[in-house]
């Protein structure tokens, strides 16, 4: 038996890897909490919704980013003309159309929020 935990609640919920974590339906993201000088370190904000749970669980970028293979920017336009501020919105989690180094991880969001394993669930 394998003792893998990719993240574990309060509720003493235990998610063995990515994709159940992914996969399951009480799990929903509501958010992305930036982290500007280290990317990959900003969080990932999840409801655990269950008739007994309620916690908001953290996880970092840095447990999705390889879903993503497409460009990665060099220059942060954060406060830039062509920047909307979707960063600076926990609670946003649209794509952002701004070629920003910032623009991979919104596009990591929208992996998750579209993962095909939701069983049809809106994320």
């Amino acid at each position: 038996m394998s003792s893998a935990v990719f993240k574990k609640c309060s509720c003493g919920k235990v998610w063995a890897d990515r994709a159940a974590f992914l996969n399951d339906a009480t799990v929903n993201l509501i958010g992305y909490q930036v982290h500007f000088e280290e990317l990959q370190t900003g969080l990932f904000l999840f409801n655990h919704l269950t008739a007994d749970c309620g916690t908001t669980l953290a996880v970092e970028v840095k447990d999705f980013s390889n879903l993503y293979s497409g460009p990665v920017f060099v220059q942060r336009l954060t406060g830039s003309p062509t920047c909307l501020g979707l960063c600076l919105h926990r609670e946003t989690l649209e794509r952002c159309p701004a070629q920003c180094e910032c623009a991979f991880v919104r596009e990591v969001i929208q992996i998750v929020r579209n993962w095909p394993g939701r069983r049809g669930q809106a994320a």
